[in-house]
């Protein structure tokens, strides 16, 4: 039953009793159930009579219904007479039936004095509230006060859904907003379009685009039941939002007139941001317009298009002119600036990722990958001099523009010029004549340098890492016949390492004398840390130079002067760090087996044993059938292995009585302790240590033998305290070469003991000798034997012409044994074979496998042995 329809009419005649008699019409009879009347307390009033079947009954309507109490029931919705203050439920009582006479069909209930609601025309309310919107619309766009508030205008879009209007009433919505648009905005703008350049047009539709945004904004709330119910149930229709966008695009934008006008606008600012003419407020002009037109859906068809095309032709005509104009070092600074400058203005600005990856790839192939530009950037010169000059941050750039791409391989290309740029200046460091004493000292720098180079510009780049390990083992084992190495092809190097490797071990580094300054304190616990800090200084440093040592292939040169070294470290007792010593031995054993330091490790066990000997020697002495006998000094000897041992020239010397009679007296304990052993003294690695009263003082000095010997004529009275050259000589038996050295150390040295009569820095045959009266010195026991720990030029000759000399038996000894397997094979195989079989010793020239081969066929080891085929052939002669 429709909802306000009243149940009951009223038949508009009089009641015939007091109580007013009322009869109605029964909508429905339910069978088999008594009648009921149910009411509530509303606003509008329900009765529902219900009335069984009457069978056999005569009782009428009226009859069936007895109202107790003359109340009022309110069955008019309201609109009847007012009711009572206190609403009684009436009261019913149901007669018998009388009689069985059935009625059949529905009753009618009649109310009496209803008022029946009167209807307004929905057509006419309909256009009222279309009105009322459309007057609201032209307010809105024409910037003018509303007629009516905003909430009356809302329910009256709203009531227009809910009639079913809503098509009609966006229609009208979007025909209003595109007259609007083209009334308020789009004339104008063509209007002004007349008198302004692109960057005040762009402004101009800029303020259009927000004032437009704003009024859109107020449209949007009234018509929001529209845009929520209607609009958001039919996909094919845009919401109010972007109805306005499109109608504001369609027509501002895309007429051709304001839109090149717009996007020459945007392009200018852009071009001058790039030329650095900024302006904060036009800044902020230009990333409004890229949010418009991200807004607009034009970003990518029509923004983004112009917009690489001039940053094409603009990175283009920067590089060409830079290019042209700068260095490399540069042209890489402005490069990297130029690319960063870019892409952070693309983040700025808020252009899209697929703009700014295009930018990019613009600015790496007009910068970077076109093939003048590589060869800029790798240039062998330009390259070596940033290296050269240690610009760290240039070639960190370098890198950077070059390793930009993961996928290119410019980066490895940067091998060739770091390859060459290592090369040249190593070798000018090895071949370097005049500063050969700081040869490893220059090498470790150079290596820290590009270490550092590698790991901070170069980002450890495994191939560049390679490069530089290469490059540095490819000079450092060159080797060139020159005076640094008398004449042959030994490395220079591994001679500089060893005796680097000495001075280390020997404590004269440096850092090792500031921390010996330290220990000098009178603090016991200072003390302790400051060897403890001199052992890892130490450290530290034969960790460095054996970065070095790993470099040489062939360590014969490093072994010959570095077991001469360790011999004098150990006969002279000179070595800073007995753990030190071990601890350097240990690590050449790492790197080049047991082989090449088991006879280090010999002359280590000899001292040990030399020990040994000394104490067996003084506890024979001790004995008292041998105190008569006891020699009035104390003689130490050390009994060296000849085989692990270098080898010493023997020298003429007149050796002192008593030193002559005490050696006389351990050779023979030796001899009876060791039955057919043989001892030969080698008087030039002896030293001695001489009290001396002088005139300032009583001094003590530690001298070689030799000096020993020249220093104890001056005690002879008979000999006047004044002796010439030849004097001396004849009473020491030592020749001029020694002699004159000894000579020169006493008196034109550091420590002048001996006065030299004429005076001057040489030694001649005509000099004349006496003790210095003048001599004076703070300390008490003075060394002077730094002479004889000095290597001289004829024994460094020797050393590199004996290593030629094995390196000449070594190479001979691999081709005999090669064609002692092989029997019959040519020349280029035996080469490749030889050079195979003696590559770890060092790469020999092919020359100097040739003059070997010769060498062997001379000695008949082999012939040479044409075939018919015209190849020759060498054969092994059994």
């Amino acid at each position: 039953m429709p909802r306000g329809k009243p149940l009951v009419e009223s038949s508009g005649k009089k009641p015939k009793h007091r109580n007013s008699k009322r009869t109605a019409s029964v909508d429905e009879f339910s069978s088999t159930r008594h009648p009921a009347i149910n009411s509530e307390d509303s606003p509008t009033k329900r009765i529902k009579l219900t009335h069984p079947p009457a069978q056999g009954s005569s009782s009428s309507v009226n009859n069936m219904y007895n109202f107790s109490r003359p109340n009022h029931v309110d069955l008019t919705n309201g609109n009847g007479p007012a009711p009572m203050t206190k609403v009684q439920r009436p009261s019913f009582s149901m007669a018998k039936p009388v009689g069985t006479a059935t009625e059949a069909g529905p009753r009618k209930l009649v109310v009496k004095n209803f008022r029946k609601t009167p209807r307004s025309d929905p057509e006419k309310y309909i256009n009222e509230v279309s009105s009322q919107l459309d007057a609201a619309l032209s307010a809105i766009l024409a910037d003018e006060k509303l007629p009516h508030s905003n909430e009356e205008l809302y329910r009256g879009a709203e009531n227009l859904c809910r009639q079913g209007r809503a098509p009609q009433l966006y229609k009208s919505l979007r025909e209003k907003c595109q007259q609007g648009i083209e009334m308020y905005f789009a004339k104008p703008l063509l209007a002004r379009a007349l008198t302004l350049d692109d960057i005040g047009m762009l402004s101009a539709v800029m303020e259009a685009w927000a004032t437009w945004n704003i009024r859109l904004k107020t449209i949007r709330s009234i018509y929001f039941f529209l845009d929520r119910s209607y609009l958001l149930n039919s996909p094919s229709l845009p919401s109010i939002e972007a109805m306005g966008t499109n109608e504001f695009r369609d027509l501002v934008f895309l007429p051709q007139t304001l839109k090149a006008r717009i996007l020459g606008g945007a392009c200018e600012l852009l071009a001058a941001d790039r030329q650095m003419k900024r302006n904060p407020e036009r800044g902020d002009l230009l990333r409004k317009a890229i949010k418009m037109f991200h807004a607009l859906s034009v970003y990518t068809s029509s923004f983004e298009p112009e917009f690489l095309a001039r940053s094409s032709s603009y990175i283009s005509a920067w590089s060409d002119q830079k290019a042209e104009a700068l260095d490399l070092a540069p042209y890489i600074e402005e490069s990297v600036d130029l690319i960063d400058t870019e892409l952070a203005r693309c983040s700025l600005l808020g252009l899209d990722s697929t703009t700014q990856k295009t930018i990019e790839t613009y600015l790496l192939d007009l910068l970077v990958d076109q093939e003048d530009r590589q060869k800029k950037l790798l240039d062998t010169r330009g390259v070596s001099q940033l290296l050269e000059e240690g610009r760290e941050d240039i070639l960190y750039k370098l890198y950077t523009l070059l390793d930009w791409r993961d996928s290119t391989s410019l980066s490895e290309q940067l091998r060739v010029p770091f390859e060459a740029y290592i090369s040249e200046q190593g070798s000018k460091i090895v071949f370097d004549e005049a500063r050969e004493n700081e040869m490893v000292t220059r090498l470790l720098a150079f290596k820290g340098k590009l270490d550092l180079v590698w790991k901070k510009c170069f980002r450890e780049h495994e191939g560049l890492g390679h490069t530089l390990r290469e490059a540095f083992e490819a000079f450092i084992n060159k080797s060139k016949r020159s005076t640094m190495t008398w004449g042959t092809d030994n490395p220079k190097p591994g001679e500089m390492i060893a005796k680097y490797v000495n001075l280390i071990l020997e404590g004269r580094m440096k850092a090792s004398s500031d921390h010996a300054t330290v220990a000098k304190g009178n603090n016991n616990e200072d003390v302790d840390m400051a060897s403890e800090d001199e052992d890892v200084e130490i450290t530290k440093q034969l960790d460095q130079v054996l970065e070095l040592f790993r470099f040489l292939h062939g360590k014969a040169v490093f072994e010959a002067f570095y077991k001469k070294a360790l011999a004098k470290r150990l006969l002279l007792n000179r070595s800073a760090s007995a753990d030190a010593e071990k601890s350097m031995l240990t690590r050449l054993a790492s790197e080049c087996g047991a082989g090449f330091t088991h006879n280090l490790e010999q002359m280590f066990k000899d001292m040990e044993l030399a020990r040994e000997e000394v104490k067996s020697y003084n506890l024979m002495l001790d004995q008292e059938e041998n105190r008569p006998n006891r020699p009035n000094i104390d003689l130490t000897v050390s009994v060296l292995s000849s085989s692990a041992w270098p080898s010493y020239p023997d020298i003429s010397l007149n050796i002192p009585r008593d030193v002559q009679q005490a050696a006389t007296l351990f050779e023979q304990h030796y001899k009876n302790k060791h039955r057919g052993r043989r001892l030969e003294w080698k008087h030039s690695q002896a030293h001695c240590q001489l009290k001396a009263v002088l005139p300032k003082g009583i001094k003590e000095f530690v001298v070689s033998s030799l000096q020993a010997v020249v220093l104890l004529l001056f005690s002879n009275p008979s000999n006047n305290n004044e002796l010439s050259y030849v004097q001396i000589q004849a009473e020491t038996g030592l020749d001029d070469i020694q002699l004159k050295r000894t000579l020169q150390s006493l008196a034109c040295g550091q420590y002048r003991v001996l006065k030299k009569n004429p005076k001057g820095k040489e030694v001649n045959t005509d000099d004349s000798f006496s003790v210095n009266p003048n001599f004076s010195h703070p300390k008490y026991r003075i060394k002077i034997n730094n002479i004889q720990a000095q290597e001289t030029k004829e024994e460094n000759k020797e050393t590199h012409e004996r290593v030629a000399a094995d390196r000449h038996f070594e190479t001979q000894a691999a081709i005999v044994r090669i064609m002692k397997g092989r029997k019959t094979i040519t020349h280029a195989n035996l080469v490749v074979e030889v050079i195979n079989a003696t590559k770890s010793r060092g790469v020999l020239d092919q020359a100097d496998i040739k003059s070997n081969i010769e060498r062997l066929i001379d000695k008949e080891y082999m012939e040479r042995e044409e075939r018919d085929d015209g190849l020759n052939v060498y054969c092994y002669v059994a």
